[in-house]
């Protein structure tokens, strides 16, 4: 069995490293502090880079497409795509083909990274390829995702992130959104309604409280996930047309979830039947397009 490698990035006492070969995802983002490494995202196990589980791991790119799509199958143009249903026994697809293949590295330094894909036209019937650029100061990580369609005809997509928070007993998250997608047993899209109650992180929710895995809508582009007992705190903020948020809370874990995203779940399908403001994107051949998530990590004083 070959050893999988990783890229390491580092600025004063922030690390960051990258695992290409897993879905082009990372293994671990931390600050060393004077009582050892604080981890600002999951870090990836031994036994989880030994498997190649790209869902132990710390974030993942999504692309071309976030989330779920109805029974792996959309029309887009005249195009009925049929996909694989690539989790498990889970009746959609999900989040693209990006985060299921390696990526190459294309440069790196101490502290910057460039990795790229290409996707040949398949079950996803589009040539595309795609960049993450990660770029790692002493108290931001910033990672731009970029599509670019080869192929000769309009492709839709989306893209996105997926990073795993560590969650302790008194971990807390925030965001400011307007409205929720209230969701059937199949995590598939059912309504936006107002968002309230105990569904509304504008106020704060303790993730240990709250099991979600919704997309909101109407969201200002800024979360901020707080760990007291560490005295810490990351503020999460994406780029123009991540305009969805993805929170992912589910019980009896170690991690919870922030997604900036660029539309909702089941988007394809949902547009074709006609609705408006999906976040569907439409690229033209050779068109390229490119997002950003940037996460700030502070720690706190005593007072």
């Amino acid at each position: 069995m070959t050893r999988t490698s990783l890229l390491h990035l580092s600025a004063g006492q922030a690390h960051v490293d990258i695992v290409p070969e897993i879905g082009g995802s990372l293994a671990g983002y931390w600050s060393e502090t004077d009582e050892g490494p604080k981890h600002w995202l999951r870090p990836l196990s031994v036994e989880g880079l030994e498997a190649k589980n790209v869902l132990a791991t710390s974030c993942f790119p999504l692309v071309p497409f976030s989330n779920r799509i109805r029974n792996g199958r959309f029309s887009f143009a005249g195009n009925n795509v049929s996909l694989p249903l690539n989790f498990g026994d889970h009746p959609h697809a999900i989040h693209g083909q990006g985060w299921q293949q390696p990526w190459s590295v294309e440069e790196a330094t101490t502290d910057t990274a460039c990795l790229f894909f290409r996707h040949k036209a398949g079950s996803w019937p589009w040539d595309f390829t795609a960049r993450q650029r990660f770029a790692l100061t002493a108290d931001t990580l910033t990672i731009v995702l970029e599509i670019c369609n080869q192929s000769l005809q309009d492709m839709p997509a989306g893209l996105g992130f997926h990073p795993y928070f560590p969650r302790t007993p008194k971990s807390g998250l925030t965001a400011r959104v307007e409205e929720v997608w209230q969701i059937d047993e199949e995590v598939m899209p059912l309504h936006l309604e107002p968002v309230s109650g105990d569904m509304d992180p504008g106020a704060g929710l303790l993730a240990d409280k709250i099991v979600l895995d919704n997309c909101y809508a109407g969201w200002d582009r800024q979360a901020t996930v707080v760990w007291p007992e560490h005295r810490a705190e990351l503020i999460v903020r994406a780029s123009i047309d991540l305009d969805t948020l993805v929170l992912f809370t589910p019980p009896s874990e170690d991690f919870l979830c922030i997604e900036p995203v660029s539309h909702c779940t089941d988007a394809f399908n949902l547009a074709a039947a006609g609705m408006a403001d999906t976040g569907m994107m439409v690229l033209s051949p050779g068109q390229t397009w490119a997002v950003s998530m940037t996460l700030q990590t502070r720690f706190l004083s005593d007072d």
